[in-house]
């Protein structure tokens, strides 16, 4: 499926540099960054969904502790 990506000069430029540093062609340097956002939201969610659950469980423990 093709896409047009509208870019302004600055974003065009950036896009360039990390294409450059990562040695890929622009449009592999956008299909990289797509990934590693998806990858990192998902990380993002899974630790919000562990540290809810690990406060809801051990929270009353940690504020006995504390005093």
């Amino acid at each position: 499926m093709s896409m047009t990506l509208r870019l302004t000069a600055e974003q065009d430029e950036l896009l360039s540099e990390l294409a450059r540093s990562e040695g890929v062609s622009k449009q592999e340097a956008v299909i990289r960054a797509i990934a590693e956002r998806a990858a990192r939201l998902t990380q993002d969610s899974e630790v919000r969904t562990a540290a809810r659950g690990a406060v809801a469980e051990y929270g009353p423990l940690l504020d006995r502790l504390s005093k």
